[in-house]
């Protein structure tokens, strides 16, 4: 069974398509045989539930009361819930789940490889397609899930699998170019987890940036992407020289500025910061952040429109028109955390 193989330490449950494809017949009979017997001839049925038993293939109480074996379920898959970057996105995917006769299930991984990958098995089994959103999982695990249904990646671009993404480099250019024009020549970058591939765009679009306009940078991290970790680069940036700051993300960025207020930093007169994503939130900290918005209510939204283009289309699903990026732009919010170098 090389398409049921293994994921990590646990063998992937075997689906309904893998007992048609053993039993020689249609998904949509394989369905019958369990959820309508009486109308699936007693020979064929007999063979179903043998190979079924031979594959340790079990039905899905959902499963099993719809004819056509459907489930009507997606999955999001979130690296941290309690993180207010997934508020807008979770919202925008529910509705168009909805709008579209699906119910969306979402699932937690605590920004955990090992727990998004445990929940992935127990979840594909019942829904119909999943969104990573910003997955810690590595290319091959994410193109495994791929394989076992229909998948898009958020934030982040995989090889042959759908993916909807931020303009990175644009926005990351914008936010290096308004500090410039600030009057600031030492930049510092804090970094965010070394497995986010959003990290490594923004780094490097950063070192680009202040290369081209002749500005000295620094890296420092990885922070892990809370408020804690900001308390942290907080620290970290006292021993620099740096008069401003750009920040993996938003909660990064305002967990510095609390931890430098409390050193008796002045933000923005002795330091500017700029954040990243525009989260709920933004904009009540003090000073309000300055930071680089992502579309998140696009977000959600067309990451499920691309899963459900999968869910119409299947035989389509590696088409170069079904697995490019989408490149949604991102643009600079100025407000109070940025001013003009003293």
């Amino acid at each position: 069974m090389g398409e049921t193989g293994e994921t990590g330490s646990s063998r992937t449950r075997p689906t309904i398509y893998d007992v048609a494809r053993a039993a020689g017949v249609a998904p949509s009979t394989v369905s019958r045989a369990f959820s309508r017997p009486g109308r699936v001839n007693a020979e064929t049925a007999d063979r179903i539930r043998r190979v079924a038993h031979e594959l340790g293939y079990r039905t899905s109480p959902i499963g099993r009361g719809l004819p056509d074996g459907r489930t009507a379920l997606l999955a999001i898959v979130v690296a941290d819930l309690t993180n207010p970057f997934f508020f807008e996105i979770i919202r925008s995917a529910e509705k168009t789940a909805i709008d579209s006769g699906y119910t969306l299930l979402v699932v937690d991984a605590h920004e955990s490889s090992g727990a998004e990958r445990r929940a992935l098995e127990r979840t594909l089994p019942l829904v119909e397609g999943v969104v990573l959103a910003t997955s810690r999982l590595s290319d091959a695990a994410i193109r495994a899930v791929a394989k076992q249904r229909p998948t898009v990646v958020m934030n982040r671009v995989v090889t042959d699998v759908p993916s909807v993404v931020t303009d990175n480099a644009q926005g990351m250019r914008r936010a290096v170019e308004h500090l410039a024009g600030l009057g600031h020549a030492r930049l510092t970058y804090l970094a965010g987890p070394e497995a986010s591939w959003a990290d490594g765009m923004r780094w490097r679009a950063f070192r680009e940036a202040t290369r081209e306009l002749g500005l000295r940078a620094w890296r420092l991290g990885p922070f892990a992407p809370t408020l804690a970790g900001g308390l942290s680069a907080a620290q970290a940036l006292t021993t620099h020289s740096a008069t401003a700051t750009v920040a993996y993300n938003d909660l990064v960025a305002i967990g510095t500025m609390r931890g430098l207020t409390r050193l008796g930093v002045e933000i923005p007169r002795d330091l500017s910061v700029v954040g990243f994503d525009n989260i709920f939130g933004s904009d009540f900290c003090t000073p309000p952040l300055t930071t680089v918005a992502s579309p998140l209510r696009h977000f959600g939204t067309f990451a499920v429109q691309r899963l459900l283009n999968q869910l119409r289309a299947p035989s389509s699903g590696s088409s170069p028109g079904l697995s490019a990026p989408a490149l949604l732009p991102a643009k600079l919010v100025e407000r109070g955390s940025t001013a003009r170098r003293a």
